[in-house]
């Protein structure tokens, strides 16, 4: 299995790693036949995102997934970050192998629990 560089680069050096004290959005997906699992920590102010943070269990795939997903939504409003997809994140990494595909899956996952969970608080 041939990971692209950039896979490489956020596995070995993944961006915006950590918790969230009191986020506005919180996602947490899993994958039970291999055992990943994502939580994505949000703060939002005016519906932009103006911090995210991840913590991923997982193969090289989950990680880099997670850490490029987190800079793609860095700075958009929550339009915006609701149209990403799997495909997008995995073309950001400048691809996946065929069976690593689900892990592009559960970063997009993640981040629409996390907005989701963002839009029921606000609209309590």
């Amino acid at each position: 299995m041939q990971y692209s560089e950039k896979v490489m680069e956020h596995f070995m050096n993944p961006r915006n790693v950590g918790t969230m004290e009191n986020p506005d959005g919180y996602g947490k997906v899993g994958n039970p036949s291999c055992g990943d699992i994502m939580e994505l920590f949000l703060k939002i102010e005016n519906d932009v995102i103006v911090d995210v943070k991840f913590r991923t269990f997982g193969c090289a795939s989950a990680i880099a997934t997670s850490s490029i997903s987190t800079e793609m939504v860095l700075g958009k409003n929550i339009d915006e970050a609701l149209i990403i997809t799997n495909k997008a994140v995995a073309e950001a990494l400048g691809g996946l192998p065929p069976v690593k595909m689900h892990c592009s899956v559960l970063a997009e996952e993640a981040l629409k629990k996390a907005i989701e969970d963002y839009l029921a608080k606000k609209n309590k």
